[in-house]
């Protein structure tokens, strides 16, 4: 099943840092999302992006999960050269992984 099917996401950005939100549909799964996608895991999935640590954040009351990335963003919206400065789209290829 790809994540999607159970969680949204929303993506953020700060300089050279990018943040994704993971929020589950429905908190049932929210345990499974919780186990599944790791920091380890995250870094991995973007490792031709992030080249700095990934943290994350728990927030059980609400059912998410935030992602910090730093160096993932090629400089930051005024010296990347990446079409998705702000990082964006990020939060949807995150929505491809399969859990």
């Amino acid at each position: 099943m790809k994540l999607r099917e159970i969680a949204h996401s929303r993506t953020g950005d700060k300089g050279n840092i990018s943040n994704i939100s993971l929020i589950a549909y429905n908190a049932d799964d929210y345990e499974k999302i919780k186990s599944a996608i790791t920091a380890d895991k995250v870094k991995d999935w973007f490792g031709d992006i992030v080249f700095g640590d990934v943290i994350r954040y728990e927030l059980p009351t609400i059912s998410a999960l935030n992602f910090v990335m730093y160096n993932a963003l090629g400089g930051g919206v005024t010296r990347s050269l990446s079409l998705d400065m702000h990082g964006k789209s990020l939060s949807s290829a995150l929505m491809d992984m399969d859990i």
